[in-house]
């Protein structure tokens, strides 16, 4: 299994770690940000695109108006499968969808969402178009994608930490992938590739990332996302080893075995149609 193959593959139990660690750990307040942005534009039928676990999904049904409707879409069925037995307040339609090609008519929503999951597109330009034709005129594309590595305290420990663990072959999903979709002037490239013609509204929001345990963010980052897969393919034994390193590198980072916190930070995007 290549790396463009292991990068966008949830599978086993990474979906269930992901709503059990990661969602609470680093989602959760940028899911919070996003819905409440949703809230504040006009229009009533909102599509969701890799929905995951459900995050946004919960709060948007929590938030927006009883007569809003709300379809959330994941290429991913473990993900989707899981959101849908997690539930929402009131009833939404879940449905398997790939965003560089979806099955809704033209001008047929008013609002696009999408949390973190720009960045696993392989041609964005062409989802952002497709993002573009099922919105009515006026509608609007909001999403999230993280900020560097850098700026982000818990995936760049557990990066670096990997390289050391493997200086022949270092497992960069983090990097590759969730971080790899970071500069925002390559963004708004992207949106006017798709065809948006006015410019994109971007915000640059920080947050906190905590986690009760160094291990349990070790765990959260190398067996409940993508990063799993490709540990997994370096030889048997790996990942253990590297949960055990990366959690021992977070407790030194943060100078203990309790619980940990870290910076985060995102890109917020919204563009009209």
């Amino acid at each position: 299994m290549d790396a463009s193959t292991s990068d966008a593959r949830f599978s086993g139990s990474i979906a269930e770690l992901y709503e059990r660690l990661l969602v609470p750990m680093i989602f959760q307040p940028f899911a919070d940000d996003l819905v409440a942005r949703i809230a504040a534009l006009p229009g009533t039928r909102v599509l969701e695109l890799a929905a995951g676990t459900g995050v946004v999904t919960r709060g948007l049904a929590s938030h927006l108006p009883a007569d809003a409707s709300i379809i959330a879409t994941d290429l991913n069925a473990p993900m989707l499968e899981l959101a849908a037995r997690t539930g929402t307040v009131r009833p939404v339609t879940w449905q398997q969808a790939d965003a560089m090609q979806l099955p809704f008519e033209d001008s047929s929503v008013d609002i696009v969402a999408c949390q973190f999951g720009v960045m696993f597109f392989p041609d964005k330009a062409k989802a952002f178009a497709e993002a573009r034709r099922v919105l009515r005129p006026g509608g609007t594309l909001v999403f999230n994608t993280w900020d560097r590595l850098e700026a982000n305290t818990f995936p760049e420990i557990v990066t670096r930490t990997l390289a050391m663990v493997f200086p022949d072959d270092p497992p960069r999903f983090l990097a590759r992938v969730p971080h790899g979709y970071a500069d925002p002037d390559v963004v708004a490239r992207d949106l006017a590739a798709a065809g948006f013609k006015s410019p994109p509204r971007i915000a640059t929001v920080a947050a906190r990332s905590r986690a009760d345990t160094p291990r349990l963010a070790a765990i959260a980052f190398c067996m409940g996302t993508p990063l799993r897969n490709e540990i997994e393919m370096r030889g048997d034994g790996q990942l253990e080893a590297a949960v055990d390193a990366t959690a021992e590198a977070l407790a030194n980072a943060g100078s203990t075995q309790g619980a940990i916190e870290g910076e985060l930070q995102a890109h917020v995007v919204a563009v009209s149609r």
